[in-house]
């Protein structure tokens, strides 16, 4: 999708259709009071019959009929102006670019002054827009047989704002196709996205943008003592990968901010398997990683000047007579010995080994994002992210992030007694289950005995990175959650104002 910013605003010969915002005010100023001087003040005489609305995120349609070289209207509901919020604003632009999808409309413009208002600037209302319109008009293409015919979608988008929406555009569109990147990596069958083809992704885009890469084969573990990653993947007959990638935006190599993606291609739950109703959406369970290489496309498209390495540890997990057992002791890369009580409790020992190899590579600052705990669906729901840390400081910056973004998570308790619970095997240094209690805190504070002291944030997002209904930003399946705030982090990482 092309975006093409204007100024001013001069109506193209036969334009598909323009979007305009509509205040709840006593008249129409600006652009709006001009569009309804055109068409002989027939928008005052709809909205004050009640025909037309604008509550927030009523999408109100009007054909021209002539009056105008534009053939039709997009009139989207605002509200009041001091309601206006960023995310009310992206969700009602999702609505109206769901409306131009399902119209199958190629083409559209939008008079960005039309939406401003005094709390948002006009940078920020480019970037809701541009995310908005990739992020509503996704479709996942799948692999149902289709009659011999060319879709039409929306290919260009003519923006009328100055130099400051032209930037808010550019973040925008790259946050918008760093989440169309990750919805497709989880919305992808397992067959389909093995820990080789995962790989093969995270190469492509660090290609793509010149970032230096590494993948470590199931050998290379095997030689550093990797002995996590490798109990998890033994019972598969998919090689494990450890994927690196870094990108290197300063002189010198210090201050690396670093995310951890888990990267379970699919998960059965090994020996302590899963019941058969949930096994199919385990393809799922690698929307951590897929968070993290979509905030690896965002960065590298908008290349801010920070020190970033992302980290992704891959594998499957499944039964065979190699599969790790309950009750096996392993050794992680960091030394400390695990006794396995749940294989289910898989993806905690994955990451324990990224988490130690990111610190060997010089990752100063850590965010590790992984589908973990059902404890996170229960205690928070499919909206909320949850999160564990060990430094508060660190955390409220995250959070920050979170907040500009819209992206709701919150922290949990990680009092001694939970960490105590990790610490009761009789035969290792830890267990990588401590049962159903504060499953959630426990399962997240078992990741961070691996961070030590290097500021960590644990992002749970089971709950929250694979939806079964559809939403103003997107339909049902994979939602591509915190690549928002991952990217925000960076940019704002980058800018020192976070």
């Amino acid at each position: 999708m092309i975006f093409d910013c204007k100024l001013p605003f001069t109506e193209e010969k036969d334009e598909e259709v323009l979007l305009i915002g509509l205040f709840s005010e006593p008249t129409l100023t600006g652009e709006a009071a001009e569009i309804n001087s055109r068409l002989g003040g027939y928008l005052t005489y709809l909205l004050k019959s009640g025909e037309i609305s604008s509550s927030p995120k009523k999408i109100n349609k009007l054909y021209t009929l002539g009056k105008m070289k534009t053939k039709k209207l997009l009139m989207i509901g605002l509200g009041k102006k001091e309601d206006l919020t960023y995310e009310i604003l992206r969700s009602a632009f999702g609505k109206a670019f769901q409306m131009l999808k399902n119209e199958r409309a190629i083409s559209a413009s939008v008079i960005l002054k039309t939406f401003e208002n005094n709390l948002l600037k006009t940078e920020k209302i480019a970037h809701a827009l541009a995310d908005a319109a990739i992020c509503a008009s996704y479709t996942f293409n799948d692999y149902k047989q289709r009659p011999n015919r060319v879709d039409k979608k929306l290919e260009k988008v003519i923006v009328y704002g100055d130099r400051a929406a032209q930037s808010g555009l550019e973040t925008g569109r790259a946050f918008g196709l760093g989440i169309e990147k990750a919805r497709n990596l989880v919305n992808t069958p397992a067959n389909l996205m093995t820990p080789s083809d995962l790989a093969e992704e995270a190469v492509n885009i660090a290609q793509s943008h010149g970032m230096e890469y590494e993948v470590l084969e199931r050998g290379d573990m095997e030689m550093l003592g990797m002995g996590a990653i490798l109990a998890v993947s033994q019972g598969s007959n998919e090689s494990p990968k450890m994927i690196t990638v870094k990108y290197k935006g300063l002189a010198e190599w210090e201050n690396v901010l670093c995310f951890v993606g888990k990267g379970l291609t699919f998960d059965s739950g090994g020996y302590s398997i899963k019941p058969a109703a949930s096994m199919p959406d385990m393809k799922s369970d690698m929307g951590g990683s897929a968070s993290v290489i979509g905030a690896m496309e965002v960065i590298g498209r908008l290349k801010p000047a920070i020190n970033a390495m992302f980290v992704i540890p891959s594998c499957e997990n499944l039964i065979s007579g190699s599969a790790m057992k309950p009750g096996d002791v392993i050794t992680s890369l960091s030394g400390k010995t695990i006794e396995v009580r749940n294989t289910d409790a898989e993806g905690r020992l994955i990451l324990a080994d990224a988490i130690t190899y990111a610190k060997e590579q010089g990752a100063s600052y850590i965010v590790d994002v992984a589908t973990l705990t059902g404890g996170a669906l229960i205690a928070l729901g499919d909206c909320t992210t949850g999160a564990l840390t060990n430094n508060d400081e660190w955390y409220e910056r995250i959070r920050t992030a979170a907040s500009e973004e819209g992206e709701l998570i919150w922290l949990m308790p990680s009092f001694q007694p939970y960490k105590d619970m990790l610490k009761t095997s009789d035969v290792a240094d830890l267990n990588n289950s401590a049962g159903k209690l504060a499953h959630m805190i426990t399962g997240g504070l078992f990741v961070g005995e691996f961070a030590g002291d290097t500021p960590w944030v644990h992002l749970d997002i089971a709950g929250t990175a694979f939806s079964g209904k559809s939403s103003d930003l997107g339909p049902r399946g994979a939602t591509g959650v915190m690549v928002r705030t991952l990217s925000r982090m960076a940019v704002a990482f980058s800018n020192k104002t976070i």
